[in-house]
């Protein structure tokens, strides 16, 4: 069973973020993601970014949903 800190660890791993939050359980989870990364990048490729670090949970059905909130330091702040 995945859990919010494995989801945290594996987008912490597969990309340059400033930092990485996740909430939800049961396989439907929420992940916000700060990352300078996604400067100048649209919406898709934001979330693109993202899902290439969980693809393998998403493949197996251990990570059914996950909504994301991408956002550059600029944008939170």
């Amino acid at each position: 069973m995945i859990t919010t800190e494995n989801i945290r660890q594996l987008i912490e791993q597969g990309m340059p973020t400033e930092s990485v939050e996740v909430s939800g359980g049961e396989g439907k989870y929420i992940a916000e993601v700060i990352s300078q990364e996604f400067s100048d990048l649209s919406l898709i490729k934001r979330h693109k970014l993202v899902y290439a670090c969980v693809n393998d949970e998403i493949t197996s059905g251990a990570l059914h949903a996950l909504t994301i909130v991408a956002k550059t330091p600029a944008e939170v702040s």
